[in-house]
């Protein structure tokens, strides 16, 4: 498959044990969402993981659907909605109810993972069931302050 001859060896292996981990079939698609997502230390649209896989892209429909099942399956986490776009990165960073920080900047634009922070839980009132907790940060970038 052409697709796969873009896929560096390493990279490979390493889609192919998430996709395993979480029993979810191999394809070369899901496969090389995985890559691009691998490779990116930031989340990223459904478009801009269809640039990254160039013009053997599937079509928009499959992306998404790809997508919405590896986030079923714990292997990716949607990371936040931006200008009514989704946002996605891999979820090893995250677990079933926390997951770290995002962090963008209003000049630049740039959106950085803040993988070493954690926050606390913040209790909720009497009632409430906590199911997910996100935290997206909006300053100015330590690049956009010199």
């Amino acid at each position: 498959m052409e697709l796969f001859n873009k896929i560096t060896a390493p990279m490979q292996k390493k889609a192919i044990d998430f996709l395993e981990s979480a029993s979810i079939r191999r394809t070369q698609f899901r496969v090389a969402i995985l890559d691009v997502l691998l490779k990116t230390p930031v989340p990223l649209t459904q478009n801009q993981i269809a640039k990254a896989i160039d013009e053997s892209a599937p079509n928009k429909t499959t992306i998404y659907r790809t997508l919405a099942q590896l986030v079923e399956k714990g292997l990716v986490y949607e990371a936040f909605l931006e200008n009514r776009s989704q946002h996605y990165e891999l979820a090893h960073n995250c677990d079933t109810q926390c997951c770290h920080p995002l962090f963008t900047c209003r000049r630049c634009g740039q959106t950085q993972c803040l993988s070493d922070v954690r926050a606390d839980i913040l209790p909720l009132p009497k009632g409430f069931v906590l199911q997910r907790h996100q935290i997206h940060i909006e300053g100015i970038c330590s690049k956009c302050t010199n």
